[in-house]
């Protein structure tokens, strides 16, 4: 059987964030959500971009030189990059000297995402391993399956963090691979789901139940924005259907912030990302008395 071909976007060594213990992350490009709020933008699309970090940029002009695609411009102040002409034939990438010009995004088999795995097995202690993100790590199914299979056979912690936009068929394939799950909820009512993601949520909550019905373990992670889901009301319904359902051992309350949100410029896409949908410590404060309120397993 040939191996699984997956496309990773980043690997991230020694995170505390993504799971129990120190663990390594492995983003993978793709995602069926389109959050107004998303700091992986890099993610959205399963397949590898040009990556331009203008800071970097000393202005030399060798890309410009070795385009076939003329996909960059120079002013006398400034550099252009024209996405939309970008054949990512890398040729800007490998004339580069100051490395403003990246590939985001390589393809991986599994074999080589255990090698890389391994090189940190021994900061993994008791309780850390690997965790797959995104993107939405269940679009590249067959590439994960294969990944969190190989992982166990060899005694490693898994991890998966998940929109929960999938199929059941999708978690039943990897439920026996994976230690936990990392499940996201970014709102209860249907029709602030669909504003704030482009997707209705109605999959994303029976996958939690059916989840509960297949004794997984889960984390749950509820980003908080201002203008999308970070009202009373609506995190009073995200409260009760957890309380509910009495599944998560663990509830991370993650309030927006504007780290990364230079990302969408570097990828030549429109920005999404906004200081107005910081929530404001007061809000935040309220939002946290309604989960200890419930008695749930808040962060």
């Amino acid at each position: 059987m040939c191996e699984k071909i997956g496309m990773v976007f980043d690997v991230q060594r020694f995170s505390v964030h993504d799971g129990p213990g120190i663990r390594t992350t492995f983003f993978l490009k793709g995602c069926p959500l389109k959050c107004k709020w998303c700091h992986n933008p890099e993610g959205l699309v399963n397949k590898s971009q040009l990556y331009f970090e203008n800071e970097k940029c000393i202005m030399c002009g060798d890309c410009a030189k070795v385009c076939k695609n003329h996909s960059h411009n120079f002013t006398e102040t400034d550099h252009e990059v024209d996405f939309s002409r970008c054949k990512l034939c890398e040729d800007c990438v490998h004339a580069c000297p100051a490395k403003a010009l990246s590939k985001m995004g390589d393809s991986k088999t599994p074999k080589e995402i255990i090698e890389l795995a391994l090189k940190d097995k021994a900061f993994y202690g008791q309780d850390g391993g690997i965790t797959f993100s995104g993107g939405e790590s269940t679009m590249q199914i067959d590439f994960l399956e294969e990944c969190l299979k190989s992982a166990k056979e060899i005694g490693l912690n898994t991890a998966v963090d998940t929109c929960g936009f999938t199929t059941k068929e999708n978690l039943l394939r990897i439920i026996p691979y994976t230690d936990l799950f990392l499940y996201d909820i970014k709102a209860f009512t249907d029709e602030i789901h669909i504003e704030a993601t482009g997707v209705s949520n109605k999959i994303i909550l029976e996958n939690y139940h059916f989840l509960k019905e297949n004794n997984a373990k889960v984390w749950v992670r509820i980003p908080v924005v201002n203008g999308y889901n970070a009202m009373v009301e609506e995190m009073t319904k995200i409260a009760d259907f957890l309380k509910e359902h009495d599944l998560a051992t663990q509830i991370e309350l993650m309030p927006y912030h504007v780290l990364g949100s230079n990302k969408y410029e570097q990828l030549g896409l429109a920005k999404n990302c906004t200081k107005e949908q910081i929530v404001e410590k007061k809000a935040m404060d309220e939002i946290i008395r309604i989960f200890k309120e419930r008695n749930l397993p808040i962060k």
